[in-house]
């Protein structure tokens, strides 16, 4: 609060943006003792207040509320509605009893104008649909019965208030069809409306899966006889990354510490949306869900995650030398530390475990090894320094990645 800054909350559509803003901080101010008329709340998307959507109108609106030198607290929800938006906030950075919160549900115009128009003088704070600690805190229980829940559902603050089944995935179905993808192609101004819902479908029932445009435009061609260019489905993923649907994981070579470009892996922001995306008919795919869900709780950590490649040359049946190449599920850093992730369904025997860490046994550095297992076993540590863990110690205890 009074930094100076322009505070920005983003993050996927539900997730709860406008009730942090309009509920949470609002009750905050009051109870710190801030009067209710130093506080100026304005949703753009109520019809009511659609001309303030005209930069003028907004900027006159505002100067109206603010009498005398009290501190004000000015609370927009989804500016990036407002034409010209960061000429009316910077308008208010150099006012000093003026504090700006806002909230948006589009990274792009945050990716170039916090950095860029903002000069410093923005701060994007992220929020993320319930991490299954937080959805776990809420309902209690069973775990295993609270993680089938949460698989198949999501994390959207909404589905708590929810009781049956089919209220839930009516709430799920309407968001991914009439919300998040209409917005996608109300935003974009997209024609062919078959083809984004197509590949919605496409990287929902492939998450975990190394790919890139090309791939995709040939599993379009293949799959849905449907030709469509490299270049349209790059524009289609950055449209769906701008809206928070998905996030991708680039690919990075430990041993030779550089990306490697040529593909990627793309993961749902709300594992039930992906669900709804496919009709709920793909949720039995545990691994692939349990990796998406392990990769959403590092993002939420503050983590910067990536999936990573380790090469090696050995010998193969003739005595050849020959080039392999091991992946890790995930790289996860944050400051000085770094931890690599294994995430594996089961391990029911020794070879199984051989394969999961084959890629972890080829590290030569020192960082941390862990592999997260969906099965209830104490937290152990081998001979060589590789952590196995839990599916649930690994969410529910803050410290998991240091046990």
């Amino acid at each position: 609060m009074n930094n100076g800054m322009v505070k920005i909350v983003t993050g996927i559509r539900r997730c709860g943006k406008s009730y942090l803003l309009f509920n949470t901080f609002y009750r905050h101010l009051i109870t710190s003792g801030v009067m209710e008329e130093q506080i100026i709340r304005i949703d753009l998307e109520d019809r009511h207040n659609f001309s303030l959507r005209d930069p003028d109108a907004l900027l006159a609106y505002i100067d109206k509320k603010i009498q005398g030198r009290a501190n004000y607290y000015v609370l927009i929800d989804e500016i990036q509605t407002v034409h010209d938006f960061v000429d009316v906030l910077n308008s208010y950075n150099k006012v000093p009893n003026v504090d700006i919160y806002v909230t948006g549900s589009n990274s792009r115009f945050l990716a170039t104008d916090v950095v860029t128009e903002f000069r410093g003088r923005g701060h994007e704070i992220r929020l993320f649909p319930l991490s299954f600690a937080e959805y776990y805190g809420a309902i209690g229980g069973d775990k295993i019965a609270v993680w089938q829940d949460y698989v198949h559902y999501g994390g959207l603050p909404y589905l708590l208030q929810l009781e049956t089944e089919e209220q839930k995935e009516d709430y799920l179905d309407h968001l991914s069809k009439t919300v998040y993808i209409n917005d996608i192609l109300e935003r974009n101004r997209i024609k062919n409306v078959a083809e984004m819902n197509e590949l919605c479908k496409i990287v929902a029932s492939s998450i975990g899966a190394l790919s890139n445009p090309t791939k995709l435009s040939k599993t379009f061609k293949s799959v849905k006889q449907i030709p469509i260019s490299t270049r349209t489905i790059e524009k289609y993923l950055s449209y769906m990354t701008d809206a928070f649907l998905i996030s991708r994981a680039m690919r990075y070579a430990i041993k030779g510490k550089k990306y490697i470009n040529s593909l990627s892996k793309f993961y749902f922001t709300d594992i039930g949306i992906r669900n709804a995306l496919l009709d709920f008919r793909q949720h039995t795919e545990q691994s692939h869900i349990m990796e998406n869900v392990i990769y959403n709780e590092l993002i939420c950590r503050g983590m910067r995650v990536d999936v990573g490649v380790v090469e090696s040359r050995e010998r193969d049946t003739n005595n050849s030398l020959v080039r392999k190449q091991y992946e890790i599920d995930f790289i996860a850093s944050k400051g000085s530390k770094t931890y690599y992730i294994q995430s594996a369904l089961v391990i029911p025997d020794e070879r199984k475990r051989q394969q999961e860490i084959a890629s972890f046994v080829r590290i030569s550095d020192a960082f941390k090894r862990i592999v997260v297992v969906r099965d209830f076993v104490p937290v152990t540590r081998d001979d060589i320094g590789i952590v196995t863990m839990n599916v649930w110690d690994f969410l529910l205890q803050d410290n998991s990645l240091d046990l």
